[in-house]
């Protein structure tokens, strides 16, 4: 479950990455470079989900 939250983290804040450059048009997100910085930092905490949910304990089994 953590791994599908990580990825459309970092799904959703690519395609805000994308919205804010202005790269995909169509949305009154594009053009705007808040999104771009949002985007990022969703990103960014989805990759940091990812990892978190894929650490291994360090206990055997």
């Amino acid at each position: 479950m953590k791994n599908i939250a990580g990825l459309a983290c970092i799904l959703v804040g690519g395609l805000w990455v994308l919205q804010g450059a202005n790269i995909v048009g169509g949305s009154p997100m594009s053009g705007h470079s808040q999104w771009l910085v949002i985007g990022v930092v969703v990103t960014l905490v989805g990759f940091g989900v990812l990892y978190w949910a894929n650490l291994k304990s360090g206990r055997p089994g």
